[in-house]
C-alpha cells in the first residue's frame, strides 16, 4: 500500500475480506473537482468499497484520508465512525425514513450534528428549492417519485457541506424517463460540487456520461482506469471490452427518424421526440466491402479509422460520416481483409438501436 502525506481529495488505498473467498484490493485517489466512477458488475466489490470509505464497514490494512484527514488506518488504530466522516452517501435505495417528511430527512444529518431544528430546517429548505423541490418539504416518502425521492436524498446528502459526494448506483432504481431527467441533475450538481466525487455503477452509459475518470472494477480488483475515451478505445479485459465499446450518441428525433451531427439514423422506437441518446452495441454493427443485400435502412459507406486486435475478437473504429465503433469476430476480419485507411459498408438494424430521452445534448459522443 502507497504510504506518504495525505492530498487534499480523496485517497483510499486498502484491502479487506468478506467471508472466506472475496477480497477487496482498492487503490483510488481523487481530487478536489473530479468525477471517478467505480465501474463493475454485480459482485465485483463495489457494494463493498462504498462501504469502507462510508465508514461502514472496517479494512484490515491500508489508509482511507479526505481533505487531509486519516479515516482509516488500521495500523495507527485509527477507525472514525461514519457520523464523524464528512462523507456525503446517497445510497441506490435512499434509505428515506419513512415516518420522517421531507424536510426533516434532509435535515437529519444537520440535527443529528447539533444544530438547531428552526437552522436546519432552514438550510434543507434551500437545498429543496435547489433541487427544484419546494413544496414538497411536508410530503413523507412514501408520496414520492422516484425521481423526487432521489432529489431528497441528494440534498440530504448536500446540505451538510460534506469533503466528498458519494453516490452509490443512484439512477438504478428509476425508470428511463425519469434517469434521463436525474442523470441531468446529477450532472450539474456534480460539476458544481467542489470537493472528490466517487459514482458507483454499474451501468457504462452512466459512468461515461457523468464520470472525468473510469476505474473498471473486476473481483475486487481494478483492472483498468482511464477517461471514458481511453476505456472505450483501448479495453483490457474481456468484460471492459464488452461494455466500453458502446456507441452513445446524442442527436434529435422526429417521427423514427434522428438526427446526429448531419447524420440521419433510422429507429424502431417512433414514440420518442426531441432530444434523445441512442445506444449502439458495436456487435450489432455488421461491416460489409459492398453494400449489403436487403437494403438495411441504416447504411452508409466510411473509412476504418483503428483496427485493434481483441484475440477472438477485433474492434474497428470508422470515421464519417458518423464515427462508430464496431466488433466483429477475428475470422471475419480476415475474411473481409479489414485494413486502416479502407472504405467499407456498415450497417445497423433499427432494433439494435436503444432510445432514451436526452439531455439537450445534439453532438455525436
Amino acid at each position: 500500500m502507497v504510504e506518504g502525506p495525505l492530498g487534499e481529495g480523496l485517497e483510499a488505498r486498502f484491502e479487506l475480506h468478506r467471508g472466506d473467498e472475496f477480497r477487496l484490493e482498492l487503490d483510488l485517489a481523487i481530487p478536489p473537482g473530479r468525477t471517478v466512477a467505480l465501474l463493475g458488475p454485480n459482485g465485483a466489490g463495489k457494494s463493498t468499497a462504498v462501504a469502507a470509505i462510508a465508514g461502514l464497514l472496517q479494512i484490515e490494512s491500508g489508509r482511507i484520508g479526505l481533505a487531509g484527514v486519516t479515516l482509516d488506518d488500521p495500523g495507527a488504530g485509527i477507525n472514525l465512525p461514519p457520523e464523524s466522516r464528512k462523507v456525503g452517501v446517497v445510497f441506490q435505495d435512499y434509505l428515506l425514513f419513512p415516518h420522517l417528511t421531507v424536510a426533516e430527512n434532509v435535515a437529519f444529518g444537520l440535527r443529528s450534528r447539533g444544530m438547531s431544528r428552526s437552522n436546519s430546517l432552514a438550510r434543507a429548505a434551500d437545498w429543496l428549492t435547489r433541487l427544484d423541490l419546494a413544496g414538497l418539504e411536508k410530503r413523507k416518502p412514501a408520496l414520492l417519485s422516484g425521481g423526487q425521492a432521489q432529489r431528497v436524498a441528494l440534498a440530504r446528502a448536500l446540505v451538510t457541506e460534506p469533503d466528498l459526494l458519494l453516490l452509490d448506483e443512484p439512477l438504478s432504481a428509476l425508470d428511463v424517463t425519469t434517469r434521463s431527467e436525474m442523470r441531468r441533475v446529477l450532472d450539474r450538481h456534480l460539476k458544481e460540487f467542489p470537493g472528490p466525487r466517487l459514482v458507483i455503477t454499474h451501468d457504462p452509459v452512466e459512468a461515461f456520461l457523468l464520470a472525468d475518470e473510469v476505474h473498471i472494477i473486476e473481483k475486487g480488483v481494478v483492472t483498468q482506469w482511464g477517461t471514458p475515451d481511453e476505456i472505450r478505445l483501448r479495453p483490457r479485459t474481456p468484460y471492459a471490452a464488452d461494455l466500453a465499446g458502446s456507441n452513445l450518441l446524442f442527436g434529435r428525433a422526429t417521427a423514427g427518424l434522428a438526427q446526429v451531427g448531419s447524420h440521419h439514423i433510422h429507429l424502431a422506437e417512433h414514440g420518442i421526440d426531441g432530444d434523445v441518446l441512442l445506444t449502439i452495441r458495436p456487435s450489432a454493427i455488421s461491416l460489409h466491402r459492398r453494400p449489403p443485400e436487403g437494403s438495411p435502412r441504416n447504411m452508409w459507406e466510411t473509412t476504418i479509422e483503428l483496427i485493434e486486435d481483441l484475440g477472438e475478437r477485433t474492434r474497428v473504429r470508422t470515421g464519417a460520416p458518423l464515427p462508430l465503433t464496431a466488433e466483429v469476430t477475428a475470422e471475419a476480419s480476415t475474411a473481409l481483409g479489414l485494413a486502416e485507411g479502407e472504405s467499407v459498408w456498415l450497417a445497423i438494424k433499427a432494433t439494435e438501436i436503444g432510445v432514451e430521452p436526452g439531455d439537450g445534448r445534439t453532438s455525436s459522443s
